[in-house]
């Protein structure tokens, strides 16, 4: 089988286990504005915003530094419990500091009103945190069946108590239907919003269940000449995720604080649309992160890195175009009408998280080269962006204000990792190819949203054309990739 083609294969293979999962989770959403008042979905978005921000803080970076010394190191044994021990070890005193300042972690968190939230915090944490090195030795040993398999799971036990708490009961309750005694009094005596974070403990522990075969089979050991090694690697990555979360999730915060929590709700209810994109970009990292390491050896390593970013950049392009010309029929079919007030920012949010995966694969120079310091840099950059331009608009233009931010952020990183990874590690992009199909996307996607919208039979006319057009210039490489073997 071709390199690209396995690429593909293990790509879409991860696709699924990162894709359905969370299109199903997405599903969730218009079951969830309909049974949440709009600031009890802010109380939703502030509890993920918190829990991105730790995941972060406490793998510190070891999932990308165990893909990068796991070709390197012969003794895999050693790395994976390393790695796993350093995570393990964060969660521990995670655990310890939330437990001894919990008062001044709940006020800070703005849990006051519904303290348990916290303790639910604190275990979707640990055991997500515990299981990143075993999820992440699946994707290394090129096992994605399993780890699909376990994916999706985990997302079957959430959204099968998110179904039963958010709208089975309720339903049932409503219309006089008999029900157990239990669920109706957990029902009664819990906050519907908690329930979501029930689902999710409950998930999270199922999968660490699972994963435990692989830990179990190992000699636990510590290297510490490794762990330095890896910290060294890891900590730029650790700043760079920490920024990242600042310019994905601080909008909908100032959103809250500068507007109110009703407008936040509004705004993290239709930013969801932005999954699509999501979607896409994660399928891509899980299938490229391994793949890009394990192919740097590689004489024509640099040329089929720059066919990569041609291919993400056409389909990322087709995805954008095609959410923006069915943006009224997905808000229809995915979210409260309550919610509508903020499907503006969709088309900005979408070319802005299409950017940011291109970023992504630019990102591979730094990675390769140990040069992850770039990483901290660009994307602490992309945070001051995000903090001025927010700080700044909202008060003027609301809602747009975020989404604009965003993408003005997301940009800069991809501008400033282009240029300066040229005279690391110069990758032959094409970028007059790639560009056009960028820019072209842009203008039938504006086009589209301001002068046709809701007309289908011309937006959907703009993306067959553009489809014809990419199959006519890409047909040579097309059909080379399915004829390899």
């Amino acid at each position: 089988m071709s390199t690209l083609k396995r690429f593909f294969k293990d790509t879409i293979i991860y696709g699924i286990a990162a894709v359905l999962p969370r299109v199903i989770n997405f599903l969730l959403v218009k079951v969830q504005t309909d049974a949440l008042p709009t600031s009890n979905y802010a109380e939703n978005t502030n509890f993920y915003i918190w829990a991105a921000l730790f995941a972060i803080l406490l793998t510190f970076g070891f999932e990308t530094a165990f893909f990068r010394f796991y070709k390197s190191e012969k003794n895999k044994e050693s790395l994976l419990s390393t790695a796993f021990l350093s995570v393990a070890f964060s969660a521990f005193v995670f655990i310890l500091m939330a437990i001894s300042f919990s008062d001044f972690f709940t006020t800070i968190f703005d849990f006051g009103h519904n303290p348990i939230q916290f303790k639910l915090l604190i275990g979707i944490l640990t055991l997500d945190t515990l299981a990143v090195i075993p999820f992440a030795y699946l994707r290394a040993t090129n096992r994605p069946i399993k780890y699909a398999t376990i994916k999706l799971l985990n997302v079957f036990v959430i959204v099968a108590i998110n179904l039963i708490f958010l709208k089975f009961i309720p339903e049932f309750i409503k219309d006089g239907k008999p029900l157990p005694t239990f669920l109706v009094t957990t029902f009664n005596s819990t906050a519907i919003v908690n329930f979501i974070f029930i689902a999710n403990i409950i998930g999270s522990a199922f999968s660490l269940l699972l994963l435990l075969p692989i830990l179990l089979k190992f000699k636990w050991t510590f290297n510490t000449l490794l762990f330095k090694k890896m910290l060294s690697y890891s900590w730029p990555i650790a700043i760079a995720g920490i920024a990242y979360v600042i310019n994905e999730n601080l909008d909908k915060i100032l959103i809250g604080k500068l507007m109110d929590k009703n407008a936040m709700g509004i705004y993290a209810a239709c930013y969801k649309l932005a999954i699509f994109m999501n979607l896409y970009i994660m399928a891509f990292r899980l299938g490229a992160e391994p793949f890009f390491f394990n192919h740097s050896d590689h004489k024509d390593a640099k040329k089929t890195y720059a066919r990569i970013l041609n291919y993400f950049i056409i389909i990322g392009a087709l995805v954008f175009v095609t959410i923006v010309v069915f943006i009224d029929v997905l808000k229809q079919l995915f979210i409260n009408e309550k919610y509508w007030a903020a499907i503006g920012i969709v088309p900005v949010v979408l070319l802005a998280n299409l950017l940011l995966g291109v970023y992504h694969n630019l990102a591979i120079w730094y990675k390769l080269t140990d040069k992850t310091r770039y990483a901290m840099l660009f994307s602490i950059i992309g945070a001051v962006i995000t903090i001025i331009v927010n700080i700044t608009l909202i008060p003027v233009i609301g809602f747009m204000a975020s989404a604009w931010a965003t993408l003005l952020a997301y940009g800069s990183m991809m501008i400033l990792s282009y240029f300066i990874g040229k005279k690391h590690y110069k990758v032959p992009y094409n970028l007059k190819k790639s560009g056009s199909y960028l820019v072209t996307s842009i203008i039938i996607s504006f086009v589209s949203f301001e002068y046709f919208r809701e007309n289908y039979l011309i937006s959907v006319g703009f993306v067959l054309v553009f489809g014809a057009l990419i199959f006519w210039n890409e047909k040579k490489e097309i059909f080379a990739i399915i004829k390899r073997k």
